[in-house]
């Protein structure tokens, strides 16, 4: 299956990508925004790579990693995802005043 590696390639990207973003911003609520972007393609990263590995391997042992690695890059995803909704709310309710 080509789309993994490519979904794990643009997630690394990206995630990268955000963290190179926080260092450019000077503000700390913009600095937490991209940060809980880049929490998503974290978690993205993760989840992908362990799917990728046990179809690659498909072992026992491979499975257990592949468990423990989506249960991780979910958790990850999640915690970006209220992250993100919390933070652009503020960003749009400081735009405001």
């Amino acid at each position: 299956m080509v789309i993994f590696p490519i979904v794990i390639v643009i997630s690394l990207i990206l995630y990268v990508y955000y963290k190179v973003a926080i260092i450019r911003s000077d503000d700390l609520l913009q600095q937490a925004f991209l940060n809980s972007k880049a929490r998503i393609f974290l978690g993205t990263f993760i989840s992908f790579f362990g799917i990728n590995q046990y179809l690659f391997y498909q072992t026992r042992f491979s499975l257990y990693v592949t468990i423990v690695f989506v249960f991780l890059g979910a958790i990850q995803m999640y915690g970006g995802f209220k992250r993100v909704v919390h933070y652009r709310n503020e960003l749009k309710s400081r735009k405001q005043t």
